[in-house]
């Protein structure tokens, strides 16, 4: 390790995070590649189903208020890959298409800090029709500064005041990845935590990743009575700070709160924040905490402060909801700094039913139990858990051996799900930038079905998409999926491909003689 000259910086000053911007800036979309940065939490269909439903219910309660004919503009900060917006969207539409209710109209707002993130979701085939509709469009927006959204797609820039309907603020493990304050409390008194770092000796001939996964910050302690003073923005949540801790390390979201309000300003103060991430609300969870470890995983993450955001959003007459019981990987919150937040009942019913009930947090303990316990369930508790899950791909990729594994013994009417819940799946299934073949494993599957046209569609699609070198296994089902469907030219077309690769395939050759027309080619 070496000192960078015991150099010592405001903790949200610290070279950290301008390394956290050079990562994300550098790498665009390939950020998330393989899970190098964690996404599925945050991002599968189980939470896009609960906040599709939040959101329905705030349209519907805007909408019993007279406001029908503003747009409510939903703004996802940090937006990364962009799999939550198309989740939150896809059940979105489905909602209002099945309500039949009048409502007003909204547009969803994808935005992040890279331009490499933006241009991403500019090409992005799952995104596209909703861009097409209208109701999707992208914003480069730094939640340090800005103060106004430039919309990239519409040439729209919404500026303070602008908005007739309050702003609705999506930040999934958001809060937990931007500049934050590290105070310490103690006997009535406010320090500031000064960082400096030890990089790795090699830090020079490093990415911004390494660096981060390998620098060691040591801390020290300065008095900051600044922070007591009645002109610092946000005394009344230190001066309660003061009264209520001791011994204690703060992290003080001074970035989230300030940016809260600037984005509040573009509705005139009215927002409406559904947050996720591994943050406290609980006064409890902050007494005589230690200083914090940078967790990292290809970035940095540290504990969002939610109590904060609470506090001084509901001395201001926010109302918020966050679950009685406690979370265990994801907190989920809600908060409704609106005039009269307590007359949007349908906004508060859903983050009661889908997320105080039972809700992300709760589905993700349950998954990864049953990731651990594939090989013990039945085809039934498949079932249903994916349909809970929202039929969503990585149940299926899990479970895709055990399934198949049941096949034998699987009814009628379980074998008629499956096939319907592949399809479904299959319509909301968004590609991430890494290798996974799904498409083939649903072939495969539906070929062990005896569904011979499906498992075709799949394997074609998977043959066309493939950049590996031609698999005999899917050449040799596409050739009897085509025998099964009568088309015998498709089918010799295959089997002949198939001995290319395996010459000596001995069903391969059994197929060609039955095809071939002329013996002696057999």
């Amino acid at each position: 390790m070496t000192l960078s000259g015991q150099e010592r910086y405001r903790f949200s000053e610290a070279p950290i995070w301008e390394l956290q911007r050079t990562y994300y800036e550098q790498l665009g979309l390939q950020a998330w590649a393989n899970d190098q940065v964690p996404q599925y939490i945050t991002s599968n269909p189980m939470i896009g189903t609960a906040y599709a439903e939040i959101i329905f219910g705030f349209l519907q309660d805007r909408a019993q208020k007279g406001f029908t004919t503003e747009p409510v503009v939903v703004l996802e900060l940090g937006a990364g890959v962009g799999r939550l917006a198309f989740h939150v969207l896809q059940q979105l539409c489905e909602l209002i298409q099945y309500a039949g209710v009048p409502l007003p109209p909204f547009r969803y707002v994808m935005s992040d800090l890279p331009w490499k993130n933006i241009e991403g979701w500019q090409q992005h085939e799952g995104l596209k029709p909703f861009v097409e509709q209208g109701m999707l469009d992208f914003a480069r927006f730094d939640a340090v500064r800005d103060t106004e959204l430039s919309l990239t797609q519409s040439g729209l820039v919404i500026k303070p005041g602008e908005l007739g309907q309050p702003l609705m603020v999506i930040a999934n493990y958001f809060f937990d990845s931007i500049p934050q304050e590290l105070l310490y409390v103690d006997e009535g008194k406010i320090y500031e935590c000064e960082v400096s770092l030890k990089y790795p000796e090699q830090s020079a001939t490093m990415g911004p990743s390494e660096v981060l996964r390998d620098l060691v910050p040591e801390y020290h302690y300065k008095r900051a009575a600044g922070y007591e003073d009645s002109s610092y923005p946000y005394h009344e949540v230190i001066s309660f700070y003061l009264d209520k801790l001791e011994d204690s390390h703060v992290l003080f979201p001074e970035a989230a709160l300030s940016c809260m309000e600037r984005l509040g300003a573009l509705s005139r103060g009215s927002f409406l924040l559904l947050t996720a991430d591994k943050g406290d609300h609980r006064l409890e969870n902050w007494e005589f905490a230690e200083p914090p470890k940078l967790i990292h995983h290809g970035s940095i993450s540290l504990t969002a402060n939610y109590h904060a955001l609470v506090h001084y959003f509901e001395r201001k007459g926010a109302q918020s909801q966050f679950t009685q019981h406690h979370y265990k990987n994801l907190n989920v919150g809600c908060i409704l700094m609106l005039e009269e937040p307590m007359l949007h009942p349908h906004t508060r019913l859903a983050y009661r039913r889908f997320v105080e009930r039972f809700g992300p947090d709760d589905f993700f303990s349950l998954k990864v139990w049953i990731d651990k316990n594939y090989d013990t369930i039945g085809m039934q508790q498949i079932l249903a858990f994916w349909r809970l899950g929202g039929y969503d791909a990585e149940l299926f990729i899990q479970s895709a051996e055990r399934i198949s594994a049941l096949l034998p013994d699987a009814s009628d009417e379980e074998l008629l799900d499956l096939q319907r819940g592949i399809d479904r799946m299959w319509r909301g299934f968004y590609p991430m930038p890494q290798k996974y073949d799904l498409a083939l494993d649903c072939g495969l599957l539906l070929f062990e079905m005896e569904q011979y046209g499906e498992s075709r569609r799949f394997l074609e699609h998977s043959l066309q998409s493939s950049e590996e070198e031609l698999v005999i296994t899917v050449l040799y089902c596409l050739a009897i999926c085509s025998y099964e469907q009568e088309d015998d030219e498709a089918a010799l077309d295959y089997t002949r491909r198939s001995l290319l690769i395996e010459p000596e395939h001995e069903e391969a050759l059994e197929l060609l003689a039955a095809l071939s027309q002329d013996p002696a080619e057999a």
